[in-house]
This record gives structure tokens, C-alpha cells and sequence, in this order.
């Protein structure tokens, strides 16, 4: 089995702006977009993120770049993902990524196949729009081939959070992506990295690789007097609990 790309991941919710100021992110040179999620509209009239909670998410992300609508499987394993969707691929507009996302002691898969939508608000994020509706086919494809039991009608949007990124920025000798997202009462950074396998690489060298980068990316973060998280939950679960919380209200 091909070797995976590894996502590492470290949060901090404590002085965000102090803490961005230590890793060397400059508010003047970060992008701006904002982001939705799907989710299904009952379940948010409850408080609940049943897709979320099924392992699905539909994301909208606008501004700032490239505008693109990403449905993602996460957590998933390998034998879910069949037929076309058994390994990346990259044809435009598509853009198919299979990794591993590492945090803190997590370990999980993601499939995430996203797809670049032309600039500006699309309808389906505005109330009482059905949030599915730009999910295009080979996206529905997708989810239901590697995610049969999960269903996809009557989806509302939430958001928008307000996200701020800078991309590469130098931490020690590693390159290093922050990302702060804002949205009911949140407020958190994420800063992450990836390792890529080597064509020499086997499972148990590359696996050691990454594990020695993500002491670093931790160990870089802490040298700058900036505290980790200690949130179990990732940022994507915080922040829809908390936007399907207001919806209920």
C-alpha cells in the first residue's frame, strides 16, 4: 500500500494574537476568506452535526484565493475509499488528496475531494438555500460511493468564520502554515506542517520521520513561550458544535 502524505497540526486558544505575533505571522500579509460548513438542518434545529458526527464535511471557502467547494471524509479508512476514489488525483477542477492528519496524539484519515468554484457568495450558503445544492457529481459520487449511509438532504449552511491565513512562514527550519479562525465566541489558532513520503522511504522510516517533525513543530511552538491546546476536540468539531448550538437558539 502506497504511503500516505502526513498533516500535522498543533492548536492554541490562548492569546491568539500574542501567539501569532511569537510564530511570525503578520496580520498585514495573511488572507481573509470565509467559510461555511454543511449540515443537516434538522439535526442543527436540535444542536446537533450529524453529518459531522457520520464522518462527512462539506465546506464552502470564499475569498482570499481561489473560492472552491471541498467535501472531505474524516475520520475514514482505506477500504472505503474505492474505484476512482482508491488514490489522488488531480484534474482540474478537481483536486482528490488522501492523508493522514496528526494532532497531539490523534491519528486519522482524510479524503478530501475539492472542487474550484468561480469568485463570489454562491446562493447556497444564504438562508434557507439547500446547502447541497453546488455539489457537483462527481462529488456526490464520492460521498455516496465511500460514504453510503450518510445523507445529504436538507443541508443548511453555518458560518461564515472568518479565517486569516499565512502560508510557509519560516519556524526554526521548518515552513509552517497559520490559520486563525474566528467565529461564536472562538477564536483559535492553527499552526501545521507536512511531510511528504520519499520514494526510499518504508512504512516504518517514514512513519519515524514524521513523528521526529511533529516533535519539532511542538517543540518550536512551546521555545516561543506559547502554550498548546489542551482541547480534546479538533477545530472543525469545536466550531460546528458551537455554530449548530446558535442555530438551535
Amino acid at each position: 500500500m502506497d504511503l500516505l502524505p502526513v498533516e500535522i497540526k498543533v492548536n492554541i486558544d490562548d492569546d491568539v494574537p500574542a501567539a501569532l505575533s511569537a510564530l511570525g505571522g503578520a496580520p498585514g500579509v495573511m488572507r481573509t476568506r470565509r467559510i461555511w460548513f454543511a449540515e443537516d438542518r434538522d439535526g442543527v434545529a436540535e444542536g446537533r452535526v450529524p453529518l459531522l458526527d457520520g464522518g462527512v464535511i462539506v465546506r464552502f471557502r470564499i475569498g482570499g484565493g481561489p473560492d472552491d467547494l471541498t467535501v472531505k471524509l474524516r475520520p475514514c479508512v482505506r477500504e472505503q475509499l474505492i474505484g476512482r476514489f482508491s488514490a489522488p488525483f488531480d484534474v482540474e477542477p478537481f483536486t482528490y488528496r488522501i492523508e493522514e492528519d496528526w494532532s497531539v496524539d490523534r491519528r486519522v484519515l482524510a479524503a478530501s475531494l475539492v472542487h474550484d468554484q468561480p469568485p463570489g457568495l454562491p446562493d447556497a450558503v444564504k438562508p434557507g438555500a439547500d446547502a447541497a445544492a453546488p455539489i457537483d457529481a462527481v462529488q456526490d459520487q464520492f460521498l455516496h460511493v465511500c460514504a453510503p449511509t450518510v445523507p445529504l438532504d436538507g443541508l443548511v449552511a453555518l458560518g461564515p468564520v472568518i479565517s486569516r491565513k499565512a502560508d510557509d512562514v519560516p519556524l526554526g527550519d521548518l515552513d509552517v502554515d497559520l490559520e486563525v479562525w474566528s467565529v461564536a465566541g472562538l477564536h483559535f489558532l492553527e499552526a501545521s506542517t507536512r511531510v511528504k513520503p520519499k520514494g526510499e522511504d518504508d512504512a516504518e522510516e517514514f512513519t519515524a520521520r514524521a513523528e521526529r517533525k511533529q516533535r519539532k513543530l511542538e517543540d518550536a511552538v512551546r521555545e516561543r513561550g506559547v502554550p498548546l491546546s489542551e482541547h480534546p476536540e479538533n477545530k472543525t468539531r469545536r466550531v460546528l458544535t458551537a455554530l449548530a448550538e446558535a442555530g438551535r437558539n
